[in-house]
Formats: structure tokens, C-alpha cells, sequence
């Protein structure tokens, strides 16, 4: 799928998606698919830091690749563009956001056509506004299954795409579930420290079930040991809200005079 580009070229570091259509000796020339198809050059020295015998051992016709461009001729619209820059961890970051994006342009697109609105409507009043609220287009429908219509009209989207648009993620969006587990290990050796270890633990409950934006599960796994599954959907929120609960239990467990640590599981 080609995307609508908002600019005519792209900038040089850019990483970009191109589909490679033409493999020579001297290189290849791949079409941008987020640029509505603009021919790029990739030299036969900027495919690969290995010794290889021919370019075909490093793409092929057909083949979806992430690159990154390397010089721009904004006069004769000529691009190059390089495979051996892009670093693995770019690729994988870069190729997962342009499946989003494109998920989000053909969900959009496809409620256009439905609404008798033109590709450039949705694109300029839907697609780009959510971009440019939420740096992914697909999360602003994410948080829009999440928090409701508020989430897209915070974002600019004029009023008639509003309800639609709503529906039409809550259809076809599936917002993931992030879960960060743990071991609480609480002890005492207080004469009342069975009485301490359970106003502490229920203190720790009352604190996750305090956060909005994530569900916690605290049960034991044989004392002193106790295990907290957190779950929500942004991984930051879910890091920071488990950070400061366990600020706050260190400081309870100080005050009941418990032995207190958190270790997390690897899952």
C-alpha cells in the first residue's frame, strides 16, 4: 500500500519503507511506499558490509525493506538511499510503525469512502491530526477504544468523523495488554507480626487499586513470598504507577518495621 506523503521528498537520515522493484548489477531502485511510490536508488555499496557475490544475496524483487536516505536532489526529484546504515534495532522500530500506520490509513480511508469524504479528507482531517496529537495515528485510535470520543476531538478531528470513527476502532482497534509480575517478600519478627504483614500488604492493594490506569492482582505464593501481577496498556504508565507504589510500600514497611523487598520476574 502506498501512503499519501505530507511532504514531496523525504530528508536525508530519514529512515524510510521502500519496496524494491528493479534489481542491476550496479544496484537496485525501490518505490517509497510512504512517499505514494517515489523511486529510490540503492547503490550496489550501500547494500551490505558483507562479502557477498551479487546484490540478489541482499534483495529481491518484491522484497519490503527499511532504509535510510543518504542524499536528495530536490531539483530532478532524485533519491539514494542506504541498506547497510539502517541498524537492526531502526529496522524492527521502523517496520512495526509503518505497519500501524498503514492500519490506521486503511481503516481511515475505508470509513472515507463510507462517509462519501475523499482520501484527502482523510488524510488531511483524520489521519495527519491524529499524527500529529499522538506521533502515531494508531494510538490515537487506541486511546480513543480506551477513553472514548474526548480522545478524538482533543486531537482537532472535525466533529461529522467523530462517532464513526469511534465505532469503527472499536471494531477493528485491539489495544494490548503490558504486564510487569513481581515477588513481595514481607517479613517480621515482631510478636505481632502476623498483624503487621497484613495491614501492610493491605495497604500495597489499597495503593494499585488507587491508579486508574492499571489492574493489580495480589495474592501469595507461600509466605513470606507474594506475587503482584500489573497490567495495563502503555508500558511507561504501568513502569512509572509500579515505581511509585513501591516508593510508598518501602515507606509503610519502614513504618511497620517489616523486612521489605520486590523482585521482579522475568516473563
Amino acid at each position: 500500500m502506498y501512503l499519501k506523503p505530507r511532504k514531496s521528498l523525504p530528508d536525508v537520515g530519514e529512515l524510510v519503507v521502500g519496496t524494491v522493484r528493479t534489481v542491476m548489477d550496479m544496484g537496485a531502485y525501490l518505490e517509497l511506499d510512504e512517499y505514494g511510490g517515489l523511486q529510490a536508488f540503492l547503490p550496489w555499496s550501500e547494500a551490505t558490509s558483507r562479502s557477498v557475490r551479487s546484490i540478489e544475496d541482499v534483495v529481491r524483487e518484491g522484497q519490503r525493506v527499511v532504509v535510510k536516505v543518504i542524499r536528495v536532489d530536490r531539483v530532478k526529484k532524485h533519491v539514494d538511499v542506504s541498506l547497510k546504515r539502517v541498524m537492526e534495532g531502526e529496522r524492527r522500530r521502523k517496520m512495526a510503525f509503518y505497519k500501524r500506520y498503514v492500519k490506521a490509513a486503511s481503516l481511515i480511508t475505508l470509513l472515507a469512502e463510507k462517509l462519501g469524504r475523499s482520501v484527502d479528507e482523510a488524510y488531511r482531517d483524520v489521519l495527519w491530526k491524529l499524527e500529529d496529537a499522538y506521533g502515531d495515528p494508531m494510538v490515537g485510535l487506541e486511546r480513543a477504544v480506551l477513553e472514548g470520543e474526548q480522545a478524538l476531538r482533543s486531537s482537532g478531528i472535525p466533529e461529522y468523523w467523530v462517532e464513526p470513527l469511534l465505532d469503527i476502532a472499536r471494531t477493528h482497534v485491539e489495544v494490548k495488554v503490558v504486564r510487569v509480575s513481581g515477588i513481595l517478600t514481607v517479613r517480621s519478627t515482631a510478636s505481632d507480626g502476623l498483624y503487621r504483614v497484613r495491614s501492610f500488604l493491605l495497604k500495597v492493594r489499597e495503593l494499585f487499586e488507587g491508579e486508574p490506569k492499571i489492574k493489580a492482582r495480589l495474592y501469595t505464593v507461600g509466605a513470606p513470598r507474594y506475587r503482584v501481577d500489573v497490567e495495563g496498556h502503555d508500558f511507561k504508565t504501568l513502569e512509572s504507577t509500579l515505581k511509585r507504589v513501591l516508593e510508598e510500600a518501602a515507606r509503610e514497611a519502614e513504618k511497620l518495621g517489616l523486612e521489605f523487598n520486590f523482585e521482579r520476574l522475568k516473563e
